[in-house]
């Protein structure tokens, strides 16, 4: 299908159907584009609400309207819970937002691994609004390969690695993996921290579990944390954060306070008290992390 789709009208509607009990819509307004690259479907459309919409293989994974609520959690708790991150490897993440709020610390390094090139030249032309000039900044380094496979074959490492995954459905399965955990734990300095998103809990407990099983192996500090993102259906989305020397869920509110001061981010959704606070969980989660 053609690349831009004009004029569209107000009754066509996107309806996603991630889990069969369960169904969300979402008006388009204007299509942007529609089609599929050697690995997913791809549709980019306009809505009144939320701005600039981004779905693949029918599920929906940002919108410019609450896009910060996501990407401001993924990168700042781990980069906020360290004095001096410097080379940063993301995983997925082909929309660029995360790459965009990773990029606002005075890092060194960031090194982005994405399967599909076509995401990230789709997000370049029609998601400015979300990646900004993030994929044009000397320190990003962007690599279309396999994130798994890099895991297991590289010798670098990092003191952050951020898993901004899809779904583990289709090509992002292999990224929720004990083996794929553990070449992460490989590839982390001693106080480095793993990030990965763990879904909705409320819908998707097993996944929030069998990280939990793998983590727990794996780690000294696993822990997850919790924030509520309006588009990701089923109420607050879980992330798991693990180190083998930091807890990142146990900072000082008073350090993170300062070095939000001294790295001059002017964020949307994080703060030190958020930070901390999105640890806190009720006692369902505690039994699912159990």
């Amino acid at each position: 299908m053609a690349d831009e789709i004009a004029n569209q009208t107000k009754d066509q509607w996107f309806r996603e159907t991630l889990h069969p009990e369960l169904q969300a819509g979402v008006r388009m307004d204007r299509i942007i584009h529609q089609g599929r690259t050697p690995f997913q479907s791809v549709l980019i459309f306009d809505n009144e609400l939320l701005g600039r919409v981004l779905v693949l293989d029918d599920v929906i994974q940002t919108t410019e309207r609450d896009e910060f609520f996501y990407h401001e959690m993924l990168a700042h708790v781990p980069l906020l819970a360290l004095e001096q991150p410097r080379e940063i490897l993301i995983i997925g993440g082909g929309d660029g937002g995360c790459l965009e709020e990773v990029l606002k610390h005075p890092v060194d390094r960031v090194t982005m691994i994405e399967l599909d090139r076509e995401v990230v030249e789709l997000s370049r032309r029609h998601l400015d609004m979300i990646c900004g000039d993030a994929f044009d900044d000397p320190r990003t380094e962007l690599r279309i390969e396999d994130g798994a496979r890099f895991l297991a074959e590289t010798t670098r490492v990092f003191d952050v690695i951020i898993i901004d995954s899809t779904d583990p459905i289709g090509p992002g399965a292999v990224l929720f993996s004990p083996a794929f955990y553990g070449n992460c734990r490989r590839c982390l300095t001693p106080t480095g921290i793993l990030v990965t998103q763990n879904g909705v809990p409320f819908i998707q407990g097993e996944e929030l579990s069998a990280s939990a099983r793998s983590f727990a192996e794996l780690f000294r500090h696993p822990r997850f944390y919790f924030a509520a993102v309006p588009m990701y259906m089923g109420g607050a989305m879980a992330f798991g954060c693990a180190s083998q020397q930091t807890d990142a869920g146990a900072v000082n509110e008073a350090d993170l306070a300062a070095r939000l001061k001294q790295r001059r981010l002017d964020l949307r959704y994080y703060s030190p008290a958020v930070h901390l606070g999105a640890f806190a969980m009720p006692p369902y989660l505690q039994d699912l992390i159990a």
